[in-house]
């Protein structure tokens, strides 16, 4: 059993804190328990344990739903299915967990299953947290090697990458808020009088993307629209956009103006009782065309 010289906590979203460890030959683990929270398990106990099914270990809970089984490829599961275990407090506990660079390799599961429509809506929450994880590690660790490099990391202070982590995934996290409520989706489902709610996401009706430009963001300053198409382009194999339009608005004026106006046309939308009388009232309250000019978008 490997031995840990060295421990730590690493903070990340949320005011988490992830054990981790350097076993005496150099690998850097996460604990299971560590890796479970870091995407979103907030329960304690045995939650985190794996059991033994026909003598062999499950994999465990933030891996283990059925439906992502097909994106785990045969060397994750290989690497993920025996956790390493060390000792560790000096020999007084017994640590379980798993390789660090396993756990970006974790978060691209829920990232494939995600483009692929294959996530229930209890798992929503997770890709969120995976998708913020594997930008803020990769934004880190260019900074790590570049400081390696040139010789810094010799000079900047012990808890500088653990701190540039922290503010790294808050920008993610910014990134990643929620601007449409689900009572801006309910009313287009109730005006349109379809049924709510659906099973999930990806089967919203195409048409709804068609609605959101009309509504909102071609109501947006001239040229909105045609600028966030720009920076966030359709991809030519999925036919989908890989972000949000509204993380290419500023956090002083796009995303301000966005809210308003989202407030504005959800007023309407109660106010009206067929898909067809609140586009004629949103017509006359927010008509499109150049009505005013700000600069909404970032940078």
């Amino acid at each position: 059993m490997l031995r840990a010289t060295h421990k730590g906590k690493l903070s990340i979203l949320d005011g988490v804190q992830l054990e981790c460890a350097v076993l005496e030959n150099g690998t850097r683990v996460f604990s299971e328990r560590a890796a479970t929270k870091a995407l979103g398990g907030k329960r304690g106990g045995s939650h985190w344990r794996r059991k033994k099914e026909n003598g062999e270990l499950n994999l465990p809970v933030y891996l283990s739903a059925k439906n992502l089984l097909g994106f785990i490829d045969p060397s994750l599961k290989d690497a993920i299915i025996n956790p390493i275990i060390y000792e560790s407090s000096g020999g007084k506990k017994v640590g379980y967990g798993i390789e660090a660079t396993l756990l970006p390799r974790v978060c691209e599961v829920y990232l494939r299953a995600r483009d692929a429509g294959a996530l229930l809506p209890t798992q929503m929450h997770i890709v969120e947290r995976a998708d913020i994880l594997i930008r803020s590690f990769a934004k880190v660790g260019i900074i790590a090697l570049v400081d390696e490099a040139t010789g810094y990391q010799e000079e900047r202070e012990k808890d500088a990458l653990n701190k540039l982590l922290s503010l790294y995934l808050s920008e993610e996290r910014l990134k990643w808020a929620k601007r449409f409520p689900d009572s801006f989706y309910m009313e287009i489902y109730r005006l349109n009088k379809w049924h709510w709610p659906p099973l999930k996401t990806s089967q919203r009706p195409g048409i709804i993307g068609k609605y959101t430009n009309d509504i909102v963001y071609e109501r947006l300053p001239h040229g909105v629209l045609d600028k966030l198409k720009e920076l966030n382009p359709t991809d030519e194999l999925t036919k989908r956009r890989k972000y949000k339009h509204h993380q290419f608005l500023s956090t002083e004026i796009g995303q301000p103006d966005l809210r308003s106006h989202l407030l504005q046309v959800m007023a309407l939308m109660r106010a009206s009782s067929t898909w067809q009388g609140f586009i004629n009232l949103l017509d006359k309250a927010l008509p499109k065309g150049d009505t005013y000019q700000l600069n909404l978008l970032d940078g």
